[in-house]
C-alpha cells in the first residue's frame, strides 16, 4: 500500500507564495505519474497538475497555468508544489496523487493512491 501525506498549506494573501509538500511511502522512483488535484467547498475536485516519472514533463491546468510549478526528487520519495500569485479562487484542500501509469495525465480517475489534503486559504 502507498500512503501520501501533504504539508505546506495554510492562510496567505492574494498575490502570495505557497509551498506544499508530498511524501510518499514508497520510493517514488517505482511511481508513474504524480499529480495535485484540488476540491474548493461546493464544487467537484479538479486537477491543477501532473508530472511524469522521472520530472522531465509537467502539465497543468488552464487556470493555473504559468502560476504553479510541479518537482518531484525521487531520491527523497517525495513531491511539490510550488504556488505563487495566488488568488482567492486557489482556494481549496489541495490532494496529492499517485499513479502506476506512466501517463496518467490529468484524469483523477487514473490515479490509485491518494493523500488525506492540505487546506489552502487565499484571501483578497
Amino acid at each position: 500500500q502507498v500512503q501520501l501525506v501533504e504539508s505546506g498549506g495554510g492562510l496567505v494573501q492574494a498575490g502570495g507564495s505557497l509551498r506544499l509538500s508530498c511524501v510518499v511511502s514508497r520510493r517514488t522512483r517505482y511511481i508513474g505519474s504524480m499529480g495535485w488535484f484540488r476540491q474548493a467547498p461546493g464544487k467537484e475536485r479538479e486537477s491543477v497538475g501532473w508530472i511524469n516519472w522521472n520530472g522531465s514533463s509537467t502539465v497543468f491546468a488552464d487556470s493555473v497555468k504559468g502560476r504553479f510549478t510541479i518537482s518531484r526528487d525521487n531520491a527523497k520519495n517525495t513531491m511539490s508544489l510550488q504556488m505563487d500569485s495566488l488568488k482567492p479562487e486557489d482556494t481549496a484542500v489541495y490532494y496529492c496523487a499517485a499513479s502506476g501509469y506512466m501517463l496518467a495525465g490529468l484524469q483523477a480517475s487514473a490515479y490509485q493512491y491518494w493523500g488525506q489534503g492540505t487546506q489552502v486559504t487565499v484571501s483578497s
